[in-house]
């Protein structure tokens, strides 16, 4: 090994000029100062012989030099992640405690299958099983938690992976929308156009759930804007309920409504024209691959489980 070889702060400054275009940026993203970064640039440049940066009033850039060494970095650096997350788990200061933050078609759906799976893997191989703490929560808390350091793994849907994490589709969905039996849209003989859809008064999600992400971006496609909802809930299970009870019709995950739609306690009012598919993904800090660990084996679980 040469002396060419920037130490790990160094290479992973340069990664984050390198994606955030601004020295001042990738400072703020690894908490130090910006003189700090001017400063570690420079000797990651003295030590590697090359300009990596070419920096200007408007900003900085990586130079054809700067691109190619970022791209050894990365990879460098997703190795030295997994290596140091799993001597961690090595020295048994992870692996005991887990802290999954997901929204809430997700939680009420797949997790608790997939913890099960979890548990008993753990303890057919003899291994302690580990401590789970679930949080319940929209797609934008989640990510939030596990930007924040709150929850080690996330479980999201939309339409879109989230910015700011580390993701991997581990499960297909898609929504539909429900309505009560006695509701004047069973009637119909034809499906709603989008244009319809985009008027209806509709029982919905709060902002920031994954549900009314979907919804938005299947009708900005048509250049429509949803209605406001009749009533907004805050979980999978109450929306549902709430059209059983006979509120305004709504869009919900097909895994929610699956055993409703099979008794005819609701019926579902097709919408051709709209694309509701979502992908509902692990996410992660860190390198390209889950933690080693729980997290890792948990998102495993997720995608074949």
């Amino acid at each position: 090994m040469t002396t060419h070889v920037p130490e790990l702060p160094g290479l992973r400054l340069l990664v984050a000029v390198g994606r955030h275009g601004s020295i001042g940026a990738a400072a703020r993203q690894l908490r130090i100062t910006q003189q700090a970064a001017s400063e570690r640039l420079r000797a990651v440049e003295t030590q590697t012989g090359l300009v990596l940066v070419r920096r200007g009033a408007r900003g900085s850039e990586l130079t054809s030099a700067g691109v190619v060494v970022v791209e050894w970095a990365t990879r460098l650096l997703d190795v030295a992640e997994e290596v140091d997350h799993a001597i961690e788990g090595l020295r048994g200061e992870r692996g005991r405690e887990l802290d999954v933050a997901a929204s809430m078609t997700v939680a009420e759906t797949l997790l608790p299958r997939w913890l099960v799976l979890l548990r008993q893997r753990q303890v057919a191989e003899g291994l302690r099983p580990t401590s789970v703490s679930l949080a319940a929560v929209n797609s934008r808390q989640a990510v939030a938690a596990v930007v924040d350091g709150a929850a080690h793994v996330g479980f999201v849907e939309g339409a879109r992976a989230p910015a700011g994490v580390r993701s991997q589709v581990v499960a297909d969905d898609e929504l539909v929308l429900v309505a009560a039996p006695g509701s004047p849209l069973v009637r119909r003989r034809r499906g709603l156009s989008p244009e319809e859809v985009a008027r209806l008064g509709l029982t919905g999600r709060e902002a920031g759930s994954g549900t009314r992400e979907v919804l938005e971006v299947a009708l900005r496609a048509h250049g429509l804007e949803p209605e406001t909802s009749v009533i907004e809930l805050t979980t999978s299970t109450a929306v549902r309920e709430a059209v059983v009870a006979g509120s305004a019709p709504a869009f919900v995950s097909r895994r929610v409504v699956e055993r409703e739609l099979e008794g005819r306690q609701l019926v579902r009012v097709p919408t051709p024209g709209l694309d509701l598919r979502r992908s509902i993904r692990a996410i992660w800090l860190g390198s390209g691959q889950p933690p080693a660990g729980p997290v890792r084996e948990l998102v495993g679980l997720a995608r074949t489980g």
